[in-house]
This record gives C-alpha cells, sequence and structure tokens, in this order.
C-alpha cells in the first residue's frame, strides 16, 4: 500500500511552524509496511485541500489529513470533508459527551465553539480521541482510504498509533518491513556508490539500498520488504556481513548509533582517557564528547587553542614552529596532540587546527584546509584534509573526521 500525507495550514507553508507531524507519520507507516508516495502541505483554504485531497485520490491507497481540526475559523477542514465527499456535518452525540467530559476534568469551561467540534461528517467513522478534543476521522471512497486528524503533535500520534494503525493491520493493510542503517565516515557518497556497485547489482528485487549523506557520514540504509511469515532479519543481516567485506573500518555503527558514543565505548571498554586540543573546530569535538551520558569516566577534558600564544603557553607549540611550518600545518597538530595529551595525562588524544572559513585562506591553504593528529600510547598519526568553504560544515566534518581517526587508532593498538 502506498500512502500520501497531507499537512493543512498557513503556519506551515510561511515557516512560522516546522511540520514535525509528516516526519514521525511517516516512519510509523514505513514500519508498518507502507510506503510513503508523497507529503503535501497545502493552505488553509478550501480549493487547495480539495485538490491535495484529488490528486491524491488518484494514486494511493491511504491518505491521513493532519490540522485544521481546531474550533477556530480558520479550522476548516471538517467542512471541507463534507464537501469533498458530499455529505452533510450532523452533531455526534458521543463525541460531544467525550468533549464535555474532557473539559470537566480539566476545570475549563465549555463554550459553543468546542461544542462544534462535535459537529462532524454524516458518513464518516468517528476516531475517538482521548488526548483531546477534535477526533479523528475516517473515511473510504474508491478504494482509497482517508483519515483526518488533529494537527496538535501527541494527539495525532496516539490517534495514528492507537487509531489507524490497529484498524489497518484489523484489515490485513500492512506489510512486514525491516531496516538497518549502516553508519559510515571517512569515504564520500560518490566514491561509495563506486565500491558498492557490485553489491547494489547483486541485492534481491525485495531488498533496497539508500544513501543518506551529511557533513558527518553517509549512512546506508538496507530496507527489505516481505511478509509477516518471512525472516526479513536474517536477510538483512547476510547483506550487512557483505557490507562489512566490502568496507571494512570506514563503518562505525548502526542504526541510531553516534560516532562519539561508539568512541566513548572503547574507551571506557579499555579503561583509558581522552584529551582534546582544539583550535579550528573551537570546542565542537569537546561537546560531542561530553554529550554522551558517562563521558566524565573517560574524558579528562579539552583545551581550545585559538590563538597561537594559547598553543604555547598551553599546548607547548613552540614558536619557532609556528614561524616555519605555519599554525596549520602537521607540525603544530602533532605538537598539539603531544602537548595535550601530556597536560591533562590522558591516553589518548586529538588536536585540530585549520582554516574554517569563510575567508583566510591563501593559495597555498586555501579555506577548508584541516590538519588533524591523533595520538595513542604508541602511535600518532597526522593527517591532511581539504574540505569546502562552509565554516559550519567544515567544523563538522573536521570534528567528526578526527573521531574516527580516533576510533581506527584504538582498534588498531588493541588488536
Amino acid at each position: 500500500m502506498k500512502a500520501e500525507i497531507i499537512t493543512i495550514g498557513d503556519e506551515i507553508l510561511i515557516g512560522q511552524v516546522v511540520d514535525t507531524n509528516s516526519a514521525w507519520i511517516s516512519q510509523q507507516l514505513n514500519q508498518a509496511g507502507i510506503e510513503i508516495y508523497q507529503v503535501t502541505s497545502v493552505a488553509d483554504d478550501a480549493v487547495h485541500i480539495k485538490d491535495a485531497l484529488q490528486n491524491a485520490e488518484n494514486k494511493v491507497g491511504l491518505v491521513i489529513i493532519t490540522g485544521g481540526l481546531g474550533p477556530t475559523k480558520d479550522d476548516i477542514t471538517r467542512k471541507t470533508l463534507c464537501e469533498y465527499f458530499g455529505t452533510k456535518l450532523v452533531f455526534h452525540e458521543a463525541t460531544l459527551d467525550s468533549i464535555k467530559k474532557w473539559f470537566e476534568k480539566r476545570g475549563m469551561p465549555l463554550n459553543k465553539l468546542n461544542k462544534n467540534q462535535a459537529l462532524l461528517p454524516e458518513n464518516c467513522t468517528v476516531l475517538e480521541n482521548n488526548e483531546g478534543s477534535a477526533p479523528g476521522m475516517w473515511f473510504e471512497r474508491n478504494n482509497t482510504i482517508f483519515v483526518s486528524v488533529p494537527g496538535v503533535p501527541f494527539e495525532m500520534k496516539y490517534l495514528v498509533g492507537e487509531q489507524v494503525l490497529p484498524r489497518l493491520k484489523k484489515m490485513g493493510m500492512l506489510k512486514n518491513i525491516v531496516h538497518k542503517t549502516v553508519l559510515t565516515q571517512g569515504i564520500p557518497e560518490s566514491f561509495l556508490a563506486e565500491k558498492l556497485a557490485g553489491f547494489e547489482e547483486g541485492l534481491p528485487e525485495d531488498i533496497k539500498l539508500a544513501y543518506l549523506p551529511s557533513p558527518m557520514a553517509v549512512r546506508l540504509r538496507l530496507s527489505a520488504y516481505g511478509h509477516a511469515n518471512e525472516n526479513l532479519g536474517a536477510i538483512i543481516d547476510e547483506q550487512v556481513k557483505k557490507l562489512q567485506g566490502i568496507l571494512g573500518e570506514a563503518i562505525y555503527g548502526y542504526d541510531d548509533e553516534q560516532l562519539p558514543e561508539v568512541v566513548g565505548n572503547q574507551l571506557a571498554g579499555l579503561g583509558k582517557k581522552l584529551a582534546v586540543a582544539e583550535s579550528c573546530t573551537g570546542g565542537y569535538i569537546s561537546h560531542l564528547v561530553t554529550s554522551i551520558p558517562g563521558s566524565s569516566g573517560y574524558y579528562k577534558g579539552g583545551i581550545t587553542a585559538y590563538a597561537n600564544e594559547t598553543k604555547i603557553n598551553l599546548l607547548n607549540v613552540k614558536q619557532d614552529t609556528l614561524d616555519r611550518a605555519g599554525a596549520v600545518s602537521k607540525e603544530v597538530a602533532t605538537e598539539m596532540v603531544l602537548g595535550v595529551k601530556d597536560a591533562l595525562g590522558a591516553d589518548y588524544a586529538i588536536a585540530t587546527t585549520g582554516i574554517a572559513g569563510p575567508d583566510g585562506g591563501t593559495e597555498e591553504k586555501p579555506v577548508g584546509t584541516v590538519w588533524i593528529a591523533v595520538a595513542g600510547q604508541e602511535k600518532l598519526v597526522a593527517t591532511k584534509f581539504v574540505f569546502m568553504k562552509n565554516r559550519e560544515r567544515n567544523i563538522l566534518r573536521t570534528s567528526h573526521t578526527a573521531l574516527q581517526m580516533l576510533r581506527k587508532l584504538i582498534i588498531e593498538e588493541n588488536k
């Protein structure tokens, strides 16, 4: 089954409210084996809404509409649905009783506008809303199911999770689907696609591979579709093993794992401590590390040595090195990583120095030039990278690349 999600509201179109509803609904439907065909946002306008409904009806088997069910004049969804399905609004006594109880429970007066929320299309199936005053509505026409739910997120989630999905399951509409996300860092998307060309060609028809790139990493999502009696998890695991054989240490985790969490688990498991010296990343690596609960067990601290005098005074970087090689150099990155490791008494250390941008570059060292050094108990690795001209993206990429370098060094030292 394919589905379309239609969100209603001027506030979404002008950017006043971010549409998180469609993202949540998409996740829930996809996990239930329903393919999302399209997500559409429309204004509080009857013609616009009806056009969107008509377009969806011609293409999908399920339409979920959110928004426009409140008590105010701009909430026109109920009336518009009546026009679309050729019916009229009638008082739904059970809904009116629920609304009265909802307000009584909260010690609030019930006015005429709230009572009008019990005016519902005569030919709809009413979905009781235990989280609010606006019920959901279920229609069926021309082999398409239409469901209208409130735009208030917690009310929408209740109705979709407790009313809509169980009904679809009972009707036999849901299909089995399993996702597995493989997390990679250090190989650009185009290079990954080139390395995985043969792998993709050999995938069974019922398994799809999607590339989800970001400045930090490239996620590879494998999706298997089948029937409930199939062991889709085992089928996916077989493909993941093949990816492991092709990509090796470029894979740092799976599904919702975070790179700082993976590195933290390595350090915690070994009983080792980490220190960080940052110039171009301005403390962002330390932020990532300390965002993980329990990081105080392995993180000694960080020094944000932005100015050269700070590098000299706190990290023991030599003035001669700065004069000869410049702040953005292998030599300075090396002295920084050794300096912070020694200063904070850590087992492992990271150092970054570079030109984040958008200006400050030269022909020899353009914007985006970064040196990252990682030091362990036996080894030290310093690597040059040339990223882009966007400052924010450069900080993100440098920080995650540094953590990936450290992850690999820890693996290498503890084989």
